[in-house]
């Protein structure tokens, strides 16, 4: 890549610092380390664009996918990593992606429902974490199930139990490893959409700034250091899509 321009500098700083909006809600993008401070893949890319761009970094934290799409939208954070989504691109440019993961469903054992096309029939109750990627897509989807909405993706399996709910949708690694802390769910074979993460900044920063960071993904793709760092943060389940994937 070359040397970012003055303009495309401008576009993304507030003076010389970055504000990058952080999702841990998610456990393929981030996490929180022991220290109390955020890590993982999107870090990692985040820490390379400041890099590039000579700016110190700030990390906006957020729980959930809707309160960190929320603060780029509204230019509190200067970009952020989310699945893509017609809604959330009316406001935000989104680059390729740079991961693809699965949306899965839990169930319990006892549950009649045994495949993914039985989800979405009359009296079924699905949980999803409030403003998520499966939120917005479950909404324009399912046409006969209703749809509870969890405070946030970490805490679908654990209102799906409490309300008892029917079904539980959300990242598969996410209810894979909240299902092997219990005896009494199952997940559904297969998945129910994929999710392409990218990075996005608001639409107001103009065409420069996202061409920049659309040039950036597909250099870090290239480059491997996605790869490579879903492996140093040990992140399974999760494809590195090809260029115009």
């Amino acid at each position: 890549m070359n040397n970012p321009s003055e303009s495309v500098r401008s576009a993304f700083l507030r003076g010389n610092t970055l504000r990058a909006s952080i999702n841990v809600g998610n456990p393929i993008l981030a996490h929180v380390k022991a220290d109390g401070q955020a890590g993982g893949v999107s870090v990692d890319l985040a820490g390379e664009l400041a890099k590039r761009l000579g700016a110190e970094l700030e990390l906006v934290v957020f729980k959930s996918a809707g309160e960190s799409v929320d603060a780029v939208a509204a230019e509190q954070a200067d970009f952020g990593f989310f699945a893509i989504d017609p809604k959330r691109g009316e406001q935000i440019g989104f680059t390729d992606p740079y991961v693809v993961i699965e949306g899965a469903y839990l169930v319990r054992n006892d549950s009649p429902i045994k495949a993914n096309e039985e989800v979405d029939a009359e009296g079924v109750s699905v949980t999803v974490g409030k403003g998520s990627a499966y939120d917005l897509y479950l909404s324009r989807t399912l046409k006969h199930a209703t749809i509870e909405r969890a405070p946030t993706s970490p805490t679908v399996v654990s209102t799906f139990i409490e309300k008892h709910y029917d079904v539980a949708a959300g990242v598969k690694q996410q209810l894979q490893a909240d299902a092997a802390k219990l005896d009494n769910v199952r997940m559904l074979e297969g998945h129910f959409m994929l999710i392409r993460q990218a990075m996005g900044v608001p639409k107001s920063r103009g065409a420069e700034a996202l061409a920049y960071l659309a040039a950036f993904v597909t250099d870090m793709k290239a480059s491997g250091f996605v790869t490579e760092a879903l492996a140093r943060h040990n992140v399974s389940g999760a494809v590195v899509p090809k260029p115009g994937e």
